[in-house]
């Protein structure tokens, strides 16, 4: 069975990886720190919040056309594209604050940039691992991305805390350090990550490609459903978990307790996850983490402990890393090269495009119905979802990886001339 120590072998990958998670967590300091320099300049908390919704707005907005972008420009071009862009964004601000020169709007318009820097990066960085990791290795490469990304939000806050108490700027100049760390990173990778040539479609059909392709395959078209309600459901939980505690007067130090806990589970989650794809059916396995997204909060609907949050949260992203880079490995294995960009934005920008909504819908239930009944609602809902995922035949007949269809047939549309 491939694993860790076989993949650290691939120098690309590792290449890659190292990069991406240097920036990963300097991204992460600075969506910390990026509320409270807002309040700090305006006194309003709806001011503070509209930073990071340039942030989301402008990544969101982005996904569609860079999924189009990755297919069909050199990727390695668009990952250095990107992580100057991220460089020079927050060296603005870093200069900015060192010279007393910081302003709302200066924060507000690199937030935004920042959103569309990452938005054309991500599915640019997952077509180039699919160039350089073979389909075995997959589940492990993606399972290391979990990790990545869990020990960026486990160490982003702490770390981005102790800098903006040195001074307000300081996490935006180590944020600058890390992309153009990624630029580096990005230059010394040796395979060739151009994207595959044909034939150019009307643009509208190239936008539109990635969704017909994953729509025309229930697996697929049943997972971007259940992806996007159990995004939703899942975050009007933790909004209600955490307002619930705010209003009953919990230390700010003890409700940090659950995002630590979130991410301990996350990382050991993405350690135990490829031994677990390689051994389990992908479509029972997919199964299993509809129902770990239902059963660890049902405590929740009892009490409103901080601890019983802690253990809820912990065991809900125990598996999440495995569910997340099964189903991702599945899908890049039997998406066509030139579908890779457009897949994978499609497949994200569903999933979060319903986010935005999910503190409205956790803030109007726990408004109208209270804390008990809101969490009992939303936890109802994530096993209706679970429910769904399980009467999926497309779902539960997927093998495990060994038997995958793998997609290495070649293109077939003439090249453009």
């Amino acid at each position: 069975m491939p694993g860790y120590r076989q993949l650290s072998r691939n120098r690309d990958f590792t290449v890659l990886w190292i990069g991406d998670t240097v920036s990963e967590l300097g991204s992460a300091l600075s969506m910390f720190v990026f509320p409270l320099i807002a309040y700090a300049l305006s006194g309003s908390a709806l001011t503070a919040a509209l930073v990071e919704a340039a942030y989301l707005g402008g990544l969101c907005a982005t996904l569609l056309p860079a999924g189009v972008l990755a297919d069909r420009v050199d990727r390695r071009r668009i990952m250095l594209v990107s992580s100057a862009t991220g460089c020079a964004s927050y060296s603005s601000l870093a200069i900015a604050g060192a010279t007393g020169h910081l302003t709302l709007p200066h924060l507000v318009g690199v937030a935004l940039v920042a959103g569309i820097a990452t938005g054309a990066f991500n599915p640019a960085q997952m077509s180039a691992i699919r160039s350089v990791v073979a389909t075995e290795d997959l589940p492990t490469a993606l399972s290391q991305n979990q990790a990545r990304q869990h020990v960026a939000s486990l160490l982003g806050g702490p770390l981005g805390g102790a800098l903006y108490a040195v001074t307000r700027w300081l996490p935006f100049a180590v944020d600058a350090l890390t992309f153009a760390v990624a630029c580096v990173t990005v230059s010394r990778v040796r395979t060739d990550l151009g994207a595959p040539r044909r034939r150019r479609e009307p643009l509208r059909q190239q936008l539109t490609e990635g969704f017909r392709f994953m729509w025309a395959r229930p697996f697929f078209r049943t997972l971007l459903a259940w992806g996007a309600l159990a995004n939703l459901v899942t975050n009007a939980i933790f909004f209600v978990v955490v307002l619930r505690m705010v209003a009953d007067g919990v230390p700010p130090a003890q409700i940090g307790l659950v995002s630590t806990a979130a991410g301990v589970g996350g990382i050991l989650g993405a350690a135990m996850a490829p031994s677990l794809i390689h051994r389990l059916p992908t479509g029972r396995l997919t199964v299993m983490i509809g129902w770990m997204c239902c059963l660890p909060l049902v405590p929740l609907t009892v009490s409103s402990s901080v601890w019983t949050a802690c253990a809820s949260t912990f065991f809900l992203l125990l598996l999440n890393p495995v569910g997340n880079a099964g189903i991702s490995s599945y899908r890049m294995a039997v998406t066509p090269d030139h579908l890779q960009g457009r897949v994978g934005s499609t497949s994200q920008f569903v999933s979060m495009s319903v986010m935005p909504l999910a503190p409205l819908l956790g803030g109007y239930l726990l408004e109208h119905k209270g804390g008990t009944t809101a969490i009992t609602v939303l936890v109802a809902a994530s096993a209706l979802l679970a429910v769904l995922l399980t009467a999926s035949r497309s779902i539960r007949s997927v093998p495990r990886p060994s038997e995958w269809v793998v997609e290495d047939a070649p293109v077939e549309d003439p090249i453009a001339a």
